[in-house]
């Protein structure tokens, strides 16, 4: 029987945990013997940490990454009791304490959090575990490089850290011939003969198919767990995870110069069908998807004309001919035909914000896991 708080949703999200399991697999694979993390933050990139993470478990995973400590303390509970939970943001002043008493471990990405963690640990009498991030040319996170010239002269500054790994970050991974690559590994290893002995963590989604050079010791892998393509260029090789299916509002025939939407930007240039999809902008249904989009209904093509409203969004279903599309029907509009780069591409932008920008009222089935 067919679930009324699906009848009468908008939209159903569907997020395939064997998929996102398929997908940890193939990237562990590829590492050799390198361990392979999971990358939760943003409640698993938008698609439920609480229901990703355990399903990554069940693979073996045991190195777990989100952003914030709040993220870490909801997701504690769903996790192994022995799995490492790290805070990549790292502790902010205050509430070093907080990270003790739920086991979370931050990425130390400056002198004063460093200096904290290690004050934390001389008042408990006990090494503390951290991770200590590196900036080998990102400029985001991490020590710069006036403040490796401080720590390797002071390395006692450290004392009383459990370290557990050496990070930093790839700028361009997914561009597997650039430059930069290659620059941040020579800075990324210098850094680490500079610090005290500790294992490596380096490579991203992208950074895995880089080689074996960018491996180290630990890969933190994010959106290609969740089907995004981690080589600008190449054929994608992992599982699409999610579909997005709206439901139709209602149906109309326009005549040719019928105007659609806000603004009327787009205009029938003959006799066309248009459906109105219970989907909008408020569910993260990006408005530069207007007139660039699509939705697909078996193997039919649904272009989005007008602009992408609050709520709703119009396609043209001419293409279906004598086909039923009536209120209730659910057409795709991130699926087997349409996956997200390809709505990515489509709304100018990466996948990761597509994913991240699912919105709460769609209803969501979860497969497998």
């Amino acid at each position: 029987m067919l679930d009324t708080r699906e009848a009468s949703a908008g939209a159903v999200l569907t997020v395939d945990l064997d998929a996102i399991r398929a997908n940890y697999r193939l990237l562990r694979d590829r590492l050799g013997g390198t361990a392979c993390a999971g990358v939760v933050k943003a409640d698993a990139y938008g698609l439920g940490a609480s229901r990703v993470a355990p399903a990554l478990a069940a693979e073996g995973c045991r190195h777990f990454f989100v952003a914030h400590l709040d993220e870490a303390i909801a997701l504690r509970p769903h996790l192994p009791d022995d799995a490492d939970l790290f805070v990549l943001h790292g502790v902010m002043p205050g509430v070093e304490a907080d990270c003790v008493a739920h086991r979370v471990i931050p990425v130390l990405n400056s002198l004063p959090q460093i200096d904290a963690w290690t004050g934390l640990s001389r008042s408990l009498g006990r090494r503390l575990p951290a991770i200590l991030q590196v900036d080998t040319g990102m400029s985001r996170l991490g020590l710069s490089a006036p403040e490796m010239e401080l720590l390797a002269a002071d390395p006692a500054r450290l004392d009383g850290i459990d370290l557990r790994f050496v990070m930093s970050h790839l700028a361009c991974a997914e561009q597997q011939t650039h430059g930069m690559n290659a620059e941040q590994l020579a800075r990324f290893r210098e850094a680490r003969a500079r610090l005290p002995a500790a294992p490596g963590c380096f490579a991203n989604s992208s950074g895995i198919f880089l080689g074996p050079d960018y491996h180290f010791d630990l890969a933190r892998p994010g959106a290609a767990l969740y089907g995004v393509a981690p080589v600008a260029g190449a054929p994608n090789p992992m599982r699409g995870v999610v579909r997005l299916q709206g439901r139709v509002i209602q149906v109309r025939d326009v005549e040719a110069g019928a105007r659609v939407g806000y603004g009327g930007t787009w205009t029938a240039p003959g006799p066309a069908r248009i459906a109105t999809v219970s989907v909008g902008y408020a569910d993260g249904y990006l408005r530069s998807l207007g007139n660039r989009g699509a939705a697909w209904r078996g193997g039919a093509r649904l272009p989005v004309v007008g602009v992408v409203s609050m709520d709703t969004v119009t396609l043209d279903v001419s293409a279906l001919g004598d086909q039923t599309l009536a209120p209730g029907s659910m057409v795709d509009l991130i699926g087997e035909h349409n996956p997200v780069d390809a709505v990515a591409e489509a709304a100018g932008t990466i996948g990761y914000e597509i994913l991240t920008s699912l919105g709460g009222r769609y209803f969501r089935h979860y497969l497998g896991g």
